[in-house]
């Protein structure tokens, strides 16, 4: 009859002792949380301070939002076959591992100035603060800033994982113009006259002369038209960066980007994307000064001698660019 008196003592006994402790840690609860959550927020990443939300203007936050949900549910409408990323697919998201950036880039969408600015927050700049010190040619040079396909397949996992991944676009057509005016019709392009304009003439170009065979510095749009839609072109070799489609740079189907920020609204969006990375006060983003920049206006006089028939292939060859970033068929084209 005594085990069970004795069983009690020591079960009295040890309830009376975990009291104790869970008081004590109670007591001590408050002051540690406090000292932990500070200590978080100070080192809170990009993409925390995106889905926490506490220090965005909700405006801002709920365009983002709406941007990234119509890119989700026209992925799930339009690409039934998911594959796995392979680093031939990560070779154009920029790492910046010390504020826990993604960033594709993306050839005539402000990709030189978001270089740059990479080029200042990670310190491949040295001691230049002010991005546009930074020459245009230096911010594209190999090696200078790193890209996710440098990584290990672990090491790429946790960072698109758990870094803020951003990308950003442009209305197809007018970035097709613009690819087309800094490539085919400034003189000192010389390397893509050879390159690509060469190659067009002489398969585009009725009875070309021998100069232009040579030199393929006078490439029109409509030639440069039908070298993007002829099937032999891309069974050739994938098209040059400058002109391929955004879909098939950056995957936003395969890669979920947090931010989807548009040329269009580039000031704001840019922005944004220092103000969740906690660096507006270390850089800005340089403004864009140029007169000369691709205007829907001038997309509209480049597609004025492309028959319907070549518009129609073109707008399909581009199709789900204008399809997932919300941009409509323009209106001046005439197959509609």
């Amino acid at each position: 009859m005594r085990k069970p008196k004795v069983f009690r003592m020591i079960f009295a006994l040890s309830l009376g002792c975990f009291m104790m402790v869970v008081f004590y840690f109670n007591a001590m609860k408050p002051e540690s949380v406090v000292e932990e959550s500070s200590s978080v927020k100070s080192r809170r990443s990009p993409l925390q301070t995106l889905y926490d939300g506490d220090q965005v203007e909700s405006a801002v936050q709920g365009i983002h939002h709406g941007r990234r949900e119509l890119l989700e549910q026209t992925c799930h409408s339009y690409t039934h076959k998911r594959r796995v990323l392979i680093p031939q697919d990560l070779k154009h998201i920029i790492v910046d591992d010390q504020h826990g950036l993604l960033y594709c880039y993306v050839p005539k969408v402000a990709c030189t100035n978001w270089k740059r600015v990479l080029m200042v927050l990670t310190g491949a700049a040295g001691s230049i603060t002010d991005p546009l010190a930074i020459p245009a040619n230096e911010a594209h040079v190999p090696g200078n800033l790193r890209t996710l396909s440098e990584y290990s397949t672990s090491e790429i996992n946790q960072r698109l994982r758990s870094y803020l991944k951003f990308i950003f676009v442009r209305e197809p057509f007018e970035r097709l113009v613009s690819a087309y005016r800094n490539k085919f019709t400034r003189s000192y392009n010389t390397a893509f006259h050879k390159r690509y304009g060469t190659k067009i003439v002489r398969r585009h170009r009725p009875d070309p002369q021998p100069e232009a065979l040579e030199r393929g510095d006078d490439v029109s749009f409509e030639e440069f038209v039908y070298y993007l839609v002829d099937p032999a072109t891309q069974q050739e070799e994938p098209f040059n960066e400058h002109w391929e489609r955004v879909h098939s740079l950056c995957h936003p189907c395969l890669i979920h980007y947090d931010v989807v920020g548009k040329y269009e609204t580039l000031e704001q969006d840019s922005s944004y994307v220092l103000q969740l990375a906690g660096v507006k006060e270390k850089v800005s983003f340089p403004t864009s000064s140029k007169s000369t920049r691709t205007t829907g206006d001038m997309a509209a006089s480049f597609f004025q001698n492309i028959s319907p028939f070549y518009q129609k292939k073109l707008y399909n060859l581009y199709r789900m660019d204008f399809l997932l970033f919300n941009y409509s068929i323009p209106a001046y084209l005439k197959f509609r």
